[in-house]
């Protein structure tokens, strides 16, 4: 994994311009810290940080192709998980390779399919692809949108990078919002409408889209999307395919130069994953190593709840023995969650999810100790419907996103001229008729089974990528590979058109999963009920936030204050409000994330 940046200018030479794109990428040196490479051109400028996964010696990038005097240019984040079939592929067409990166294998299918190369691919990806012959900039992204990818067009000039801050340290970009961002950051956040960052001006390429920008035109192509058809396989021909698709993908994932670990958390996701991978590992005689997150006291705090039924050591611990992996546990507390809390934020360059992303982080920064590279079982709720909410009417009635649904907390502490001029609820509503416009629906499905599709597609393309990104910036922090084997295309685009009903066989959630996992995992394991990712339920935390926020409101110079209605937060700080301390936890961890980040990016609000 790495990170690009790149600034094309088609009417000024930008051969001498190594300042400033040196500090384009010396921004997301922690998504690259083994290397760093420049190529700059007449009218482009490309940047890259390389994080070392494969052929450490030949995936140096820009990667160039010369065509005479004219260069094509390569900047690329990711990894094709076919890149040796490919290699074969363009070597029976004559193409001929100089080193074993799959880097090299993107740019002949560049130069062999030219925009129709995507469609050659498996992977997990994000590149610039600069080419003299037509002076034009291609840039694309992965189907799921795994890999992260923005970009700018002001004054003739494009400016892209893997991360928003790449595109900040460009002196023609700055960190404004305007009222369209606020309504994401209070109405959807953390969430966000894809293909929109926030920031004004800038934008994302959307997952499974490539665009290309000459100097008088710019063409977006969506080249992937769920089709909606009958499935027609039976049940167990259904479970075989998901199977199957899942041992290709983890064998093919599980290349790499570098250490490679599985994540644990004792869910049936990441079980079935690690099970895959411990069989794999077995047969070159090698031991996988497993990591899981827990908590101090988390025993002693545990309560049962909607989302989390049961504690995960024991489950970690069952796994582990089953599959012989060598398990390390990372147990944090409080204090460090939140002396840690703005690090995500930072990572994202937008306020996240708190506690929940800042332990993730965690984790992470501990795991790269012991390797570069992770599989991670995240999106399998997505992509195989997962979530309590498929079963229940309320949410399946809904008229707004299901997450979003019953909670009103963060756009209700705005200040009321705000929330007035913002009309928080009809964004939302907008918003999601937005993506219902989008729905491939599917002709012959009753009532019910149309609005399970329907959430599914809200979850593949509204909730997914929030996750995916959480993941991206808070591995890539520090420098560390996640891979998702349940964002496999393949696997997303059969399972879209299960039934709702064979998806949840057995009268349980994921029953398709369960049965496919038949074998690897013991019936325990396969059986255990959904229990959500963990978090503290030390109330360290919550007075660690509250005393945080409460400070806040009494700096006068605090940025937040501006917007939102100060007795009102102050009394959800003091504890003095009706909001359970679940939900004043995560409202004023977000807040606190806010502040900071009008602080820190000195966002100037335009509205």
């Amino acid at each position: 994994m790495c990170g690009i940046a790149g600034w094309i200018d088609w009417s000024r030479d930008l051969s001498g311009e190594n300042e400033t794109l040196k500090k384009m990428t010396d921004a997301i040196e922690h998504r690259g810290p083994d290397a760093e490479g420049f190529w700059l051109g007449q009218h482009a400028a490309l940047g890259h940080r390389r994080l070392i996964v494969i052929d450490p010696d030949g995936g140096l990038q820009p990667m160039l192709y010369k065509d005479g005097d004219q260069s094509i240019a390569l900047t690329y984040n990711g990894e094709l998980y076919n890149y040796l079939e490919l290699r074969n592929e363009l070597i029976e067409k004559n193409h001929h390779f100089t080193t074993n990166s799959d880097t090299e294998v993107l740019l002949h299918a560049y130069l062999e399919w030219d925009e129709e190369c995507v469609h050659h691919l498996n992977g997990i990806f994000a590149f610039g692809i600069w080419d003299d012959r037509k002076e034009r900039l291609m840039l694309g992204r992965d189907h799921l949108g795994v890999k992260p990818l923005f970009y700018t067009k002001k004054n003739g000039i494009i400016i892209f990078g893997s991360e928003i801050k790449a595109l900040l340290a460009h002196p023609e970009v700055h960190a404004e919002i305007d009222a369209e961002g606020l309504s994401e950051v209070f109405g959807l956040g953390p969430m966000k409408t894809p293909g929109k960052a926030i920031f004004k001006d800038i934008n994302e390429v959307r997952a499974g889209h490539y665009i290309t920008f000459t100097k008088d035109k710019m063409n977006t192509v969506q080249y992937w999307k769920l089709e909606s058809k009958e499935h027609t396989d039976d049940m167990d021909t259904t479970v075989r395919t998901i199977r199957e698709l899942l041992e290709d993908t983890v064998k093919r994932q599980l290349i790499a130069d570098k250490p490679l670990v599985s994540m644990l958390s004792g869910g049936l996701d990441s079980s079935g994953l690690t099970a895959i991978a411990g069989e794999e590992f077995k047969q070159q005689n090698k031991t996988l190593p497993t990591y899981s997150i827990d908590f101090v006291n988390n025993e002693a705090n545990f309560k049962e709840d909607f989302l989390r039924r049961d504690l995960d050591e024991p489950w970690v611990k069952r796994v582990s023995e089953h599959v012989g992996t060598e398990h390390t546990s990372i147990v944090f507390d409080a204090e460090k969650l939140v002396d840690n809390l703005l690090t995500p934020m930072r990572a994202r360059d937008l306020p996240g999810v708190g506690e929940i992303e800042t332990s993730l982080y965690l984790l992470f920064k501990e795991m790269k100790k012991d390797a570069t590279v992770a599989l991670s079982g995240e999106s399998a709720d997505e992509v195989f419907s997962g979530y309590p909410w498929f079963h229940q009417q309320e949410y399946l009635d809904a008229d707004v996103f299901p997450w979003l649904l019953n909670i009103g907390g963060i756009a209700g502490v705005l200040k009321d001229d705000l929330q007035e001029k913002l009309n928080i609820e009809s964004y939302q509503k907008e918003r999601y008729q937005e993506a219902l416009r989008e729905l491939p629906v599917l002709d012959g499905e009753n009532e019910v089974e149309a609005k399970q599709r329907r959430m599914s597609y809200m979850f593949i393309t509204r909730f997914l990528p929030f996750m995916l990104d959480r993941k991206d910036r808070a591995s890539m922090m520090t420098g560390f590979e996640v891979r998702v084997p349940f964002c496999d295309y393949r696997l997303v685009e059969y399972l879209w058109n299960i039934p709702f009903e064979m998806k949840n066989v057995d009268d349980i959630e994921k029953g398709i999963l369960r049965r496919a996992f038949d074998g690897y995992l013991p019936d325990d394991v396969r059986n255990r009920r959904k229990s959500a990712y963990p978090s503290t339920k030390d109330d360290a935390y919550l007075k660690g936030v509250s005393n945080w926020m409460i400070s806040i409101l009494d700096d006068p110079a605090s940025p937040i204050l501006d917007l939102i209605d100060r007795e009102e937060v102050r009394k959800i700080a003091e504890g003095n409000s009706e909001l359970p301390d679940s939900t004043a936890k995560g409202l004023l961890d977000y807040l606190v994330q806010v502040n900071a980040w009008l602080n820190e990016y000195q966002i100037k609000i335009a509205i």
